[in-house]
């Protein structure tokens, strides 16, 4: 039994891992969107209203990973969830002004 837990544990993912997957999920959606957006010629006003209301999944995989890995370092789970509100919204508030440069300059992200 206590080999099965163990192994069981060894499997899971870290915190730290489930961070780094999360966010790449969830900043390569935010990437797609802005493309998007700019694709669709859409002004900035329009993709910062916008950019929290995309890629939900992603957000709360990202947040809830976030909060865990916060959490096993020992925080509260109101500090832990502050945090990982204030990760989420400066990846918003990055996009916007990466849209904004990108709109400015007649310019698109690499792929």
């Amino acid at each position: 039994m206590l080999f099965t837990t163990l192994l069981l544990a060894a499997m899971a993912p870290s915190p730290t891992a489930a961070v780094d997957t999360t966010r790449v999920a969830f900043t390569k959606c935010l990437n797609t969107a802005m493309k998007k957006g700019l694709d669709d010629k859409i002004t900035a006003a329009e993709f910062e209203m916008s950019v929290k209301s995309v890629c939900e999944t992603e957000r709360a995989a990202f947040r809830t990973a976030v909060i865990a890995l916060n959490r096993s370092g020992g925080d509260s789970e109101a500090d832990a969830a502050e945090n990982a509100d204030m990760q989420v919204d400066d990846y918003h508030a990055n996009f916007v002004d990466k849209f904004k440069d990108y709109s400015e300059n007649n310019s698109r992200p690499g792929e």
